[in-house]
């Protein structure tokens, strides 16, 4: 027996007491949903948070006792899921709608309103909810509580009063490295991510080709904890005096990787929900009954819909949006210099040297141009390094010059030690450890 639950006795409480303990503040919640007239303002983040703490602690409790397989308590569990996932995606989905007023992003007004019809749809399948587990807690003789909650004990934390200004927000030159290392992260996140590619709006047989098999609750939380990551790191090493003051870009730049963020903790509640409740598993009767029954309350085809066409299309939104930001955001904060060096022996800029280049340089994120002859190249672009290239066969240039990121040249110049990764007869050699990312 656990030790801490012998020294306090709480072995010794029956099951039933402890269910009732663990489903009173829950019931008191839908008590108070079920006898309320339905307007956006009931679900604050105040009611959202009741919801998610009160079912989440419910739900251990059931599955401690072994809810998930019994025949008799396992709806009542599964309705605790439903309401603890769905609340937390109507949290963040507020979340984003209280300080929309705040971002600075594209397209602010088409955003908002899909995200009502998202949060619209959240709210009212907690409505269709309500009634149900209600029903439930009564057909299992939970004692109800003899009334609900009332509006004041979920009140907005929004007002429209505004705290005074009072710091200062400058920018030091110290913040520079943090906001170049924050940039090119954001830029890699957002490039990783073009694998769900968002083309056309799906439809429904679409989105169910799409989720889970390429679409899935483990690769979405994946990147929400990369953004969340980079959000703290930013938040701890760069941004200064919150949204409203300083520098524009900066704030341009939190709002989209802030935006992102959230709507990716809106999927992955939905596509958990609908991966763990609302896929049809079928080979237990009380499974498929359950959910049945919660399709019946939540609807699939909507939830995916809200998830796909709204979520995944946003995030790829707001990240080909923000990677623009990033991008202007080292271009000013990045140290630029320049080098002299060779050129590829006996084979110049052919195919390898000129791929090695330009991944040195797009690895970094700032702009590095290739100088030979008087022309200026893109030293990021394979191709106009090969074009770079025909200049120098034709006019027989021995060196080049490379301005732009420090970083950068700093790699260039290491590569160009080695004959830029090949020996003279155009094979590869092993490249030095500082260059190893670039195998």
């Amino acid at each position: 027996m656990d030790t801490e639950n012998q020294k306090n006795g709480s072995c010794d409480i029956p099951f039933a007491e402890k269910v009732r303990f663990y489903s009173y503040d829950y019931l008191k919640c839908f008590l108070y949903l079920v006898n309320c007239d339905f307007t956006e303002n009931i679900f604050t983040k105040s009611l959202y948070s009741k919801l998610i703490t009160s079912s989440h602690l419910l739900e251990d409790c059931l599955d401690f006792h072994g809810a998930k397989n019994n025949s008799d308590w396992y709806f009542y569990r599964e309705l605790a899921a439903a309401i603890q996932h769905i609340s937390m995606g109507g949290y963040a989905q507020k979340h984003i709608a209280n300080r929309l007023i705040f971002y600075d992003i594209h397209d602010k007004e088409n955003f908002s309103i899909n995200g009502e019809a998202t949060l619209a749809f959240l709210t009212n399948s907690l409505m269709n909810l309500a009634p149900v587990i209600v029903e439930e807690a009564s057909r299992l003789k939970i004692e109800l509580p003899k009334k609900g909650f009332q509006s004041l004990h979920f009140p907005s934390i929004t007002t429209g009063e505004m705290l005074d200004h009072d710091f200062e927000d400058e920018q030091k030159d110290q913040y520079s490295k943090h906001i170049v290392r924050v940039a090119n992260e954001f830029i890699s996140i957002a490039d990783d991510f073009d694998t769900f590619e968002f083309v056309e709006v799906y439809d429904q047989l679409g989105l169910k080709a799409l989720v889970p098999d390429r679409v899935n609750e483990v690769e979405i939380r994946r990147f929400e904890m990369r953004v969340h990551n980079l959000q703290s790191s930013f938040d701890s090493y760069v941004i200064h005096g919150g949204f409203l003051y300083g520098d524009r870009n900066l704030k341009r730049f939190r709002s989209n990787f802030s935006v992102i963020y959230h709507l990716l903790q809106v999927m992955g509640r939905m596509l958990h929900f609908y991966e763990r409740h609302l896929i049809d598993i079928g080979y237990k009767y009380t499974y498929t009954k359950a959910r049945e029954q919660l399709t019946r309350l939540v609807d699939p085809d909507v939830l995916l819909d809200c998830t796909i066409n709204y979520g995944l299309y946003y995030v790829n939104h707001f990240f080909s949006y923000g990677k623009e930001v990033a991008r202007e955001i080292l271009q000013g904060n990045i140290e630029r210099s320049s080098i002299t060096v060779g050129i590829p022996k006996e084979l110049g800029f052919h195919c390898r040297p000129s791929l090695m280049v330009a991944k040195i340089v797009q690895n970094y994120g700032g702009e590095v141009k290739l100088i030979a002859g008087g022309d200026q190249f893109d030293a990021s672009s394979v191709l106009d390094i090969q074009w770079a290239g025909g200049k120098i066969q034709k006019e027989n240039i021995r060196q080049v010059e490379f301005q732009g990121d420090v970083r950068a040249l700093k790699d260039i110049e290491t590569l160009a030690g080695v004959n830029y990764g090949e020996d003279q007869m155009g094979k590869g050699i092993p490249l030095p450890k500082s260059l190893q990312y670039l195998r």
